[in-house]
């Protein structure tokens, strides 16, 4: 670190030991502009969203100094950085250019990506008008970034039907796959091979049996049902599918990121291409706010005051995700890996030792469920957890209003009980209260919001990075487990006796 970031975490220190600290949530809220400060509505295409940061003890002084650690850390010019399209990568001196798929960012890059959204569009089109003769179903198989992205869109957006059934396979348990075949017919079922890379091992293997799976059931071209989404588009031809069916995407976005890609073909196939487009045009949205607005004011850039807060000033561990919405019951999984994937290092930039806590845990659940799983630890543990709600004001279901009327009463409720707990002369039945939590509330989960929501996550994920100065887009540390299970599959390789009495107790190795 320099001297100005030094001193920048040294004033954020005073403040978090003296009045900053030591105010309780409740009397932050005696200042009458508290509400207006910390909480702001963004007019969005998909509607406008509340992003509520006033249940957390951030005040102004804190907000102020931490925009003086942004300020030297070169927030500006890193975030300048990534929309330009430079090197933001430095360990493998490469671009992150996701913004660029929504249209936000280098023009040669944008350019570049509409062209080969216009090759996806293209065969999602073709696809719904027969070209492949009747698809019904889409297995999709990818794993991490590959796998999540779409997995989360679908199961958010597709509650209402979709055009093609998909069913995304990421586990290289043969359960998995299994499933998928069991709810397809093989003669109306298309296979998608997602991999940046086309090396990797679990899709491959997956995408074999797939292949094998159609060919004993009577498909007579089985490759000729196959659709790859790839960086790598010469080694997926080489691999044995046509060209006119890999859908390229840029070496310079990557997988965590990736959703707004080809990656997203099964999103376009399954929902149409308009919700697609949508998803984009919300997640742009975000980025326009995000590299327009500076300090405080900038949203994604206030979250990740927050958690540096808690994480470097407070000392929390973990950091948890609830979502008052069955459509994004995936999310917090989605998140878990675009935070601690892309945050979850112990080098700076520089290749210097990180002097301090840099991702959290990240976790969660869904709503009510959640509530009477690991709540209590929540309102009465010893572990200090900062909480985010995220709930949308329009139902997703057609059922009595009391359903969702009594789900929001529960997500507000929750957060309200966080913060003001309850005495009790029974210890037992007392609850601390000052228990922070951050809301996000939605008018309607459409496409377009959803967008807003995973792009205004993935920003946030940088702004921490910046503020703790590390790359957040490289992920060596989930290398090193898969390669010594490549040397266990070649054989000849003797490791520890704990690990040597496990592989021989599953019949694995020499």
């Amino acid at each position: 670190m320099n001297d100005a970031v030094n001193a920048a975490w040294d004033d954020l220190r005073a403040l978090a030991g003296g009045t900053s600290g030591t105010r309780t949530l409740s009397e932050l809220f005696a200042d009458p502009g508290r509400l207006e400060a910390f909480a702001t509505r963004l007019d969005l295409p998909g509607g406008p969203i509340l992003f509520d940061w006033s249940k957390t003890h951030l005040d102004t002084p804190l907000a102020a100094a931490f925009t003086r650690l942004a300020d030297a850390c070169g927030f500006a010019e890193r975030r300048r950085a990534l929309f330009a399209g430079e090197p933001v990568n430095l360990t493998e001196g490469r671009a992150a250019e996701h913004t660029a798929q929504r249209g936000v960012g280098n023009d040669a890059t944008v350019e570049e990506a509409a062209a080969l959204h216009e090759r996806m569009h293209m065969l999602v089109e073709a696809i719904h008008q027969g070209a492949l003769g009747e698809v019904r179903h889409l297995i999709h198989i990818g794993i991490g970034g590959s796998a999540l992205g779409p997995a989360l869109a679908i199961d958010a957006l597709s509650r209402d039907g979709a055009v093609v059934d998909v069913h995304v396979v990421s586990n290289i348990d043969g359960c998995a796959l299994e499933q998928a075949f069991a709810a397809c017919d093989p003669a109306t079922t298309l296979i998608a091979m997602a991999s940046k890379t086309f090396t990797t091992i679990e899709t491959l293997t997956n995408a074999t049996s797939a292949l094998a799976w159609l060919r004993e059931n009577g498909v007579a071209d089985p490759y000729g049902r196959v659709v790859a989404l790839t960086a790598a588009p010469d080694r997926a031809v080489e691999w044995g599918i046509d060209e006119t069916r890999v859908l390229p995407f840029q070496e310079s976005v990557g997988g965590r990121y990736s959703l707004w890609s080809s990656i997203g073909f099964p999103v376009a196939l399954a929902l149409g291409w308009d919700e697609f487009a949508a998803m984009l045009d919300g997640a742009a949205a975000i980025d326009r706010h995000f590299l327009d607005t500076d300090g405080a004011d900038n949203l994604c850039l206030r979250a990740a005051f927050a958690d540096q807060y808690y994480t470097r000033l407070r000392g929390c561990q973990t950091r948890a995700v609830f979502a008052y919405d069955e459509r994004l019951a995936l999310f917090p999984s989605y998140l878990q890996q675009l935070e601690m994937e892309s945050n979850g290092k112990r080098v700076t930039t520089a290749g210097q030792t990180v002097d301090g806590p840099t991702a959290a845990i990240t976790w969660g659940g869904v709503g009510t469920d959640a509530q009477h799983a690991v709540f209590q630890l929540l309102h009465q543990g010893t572990v200090l957890v900062p909480v985010d709600f995220i709930a949308a004001i329009q139902p997703g279901d057609a059922l009595d209003p009391a359903h969702h009327r009594i789900l929001l009463s529960n997500c507000f409720a929750q957060g309200a009980a966080l913060m003001a707990g309850k005495g009790s002369d029974d210890p037992a039945r007392a609850y601390p209260g000052d228990r922070p939590s951050a809301t996000i509330l939605v008018d309607d989960l459409d496409a377009a919001t959803l967008g807003a929501l995973i792009a205004f996550h993935e920003h946030r994920t940088f702004a921490n990075a910046v503020l703790l100065g590390i790359n957040p887009f490289d992920q060596f540390g989930v290398e090193l487990g898969k390669a010594i299970a490549n040397q266990i599959e070649q054989g000849g390789v003797r490791f520890d006796p704990s690990t040597e009495a496990l592989l021989a107790a599953a019949g694995i190795g020499d």
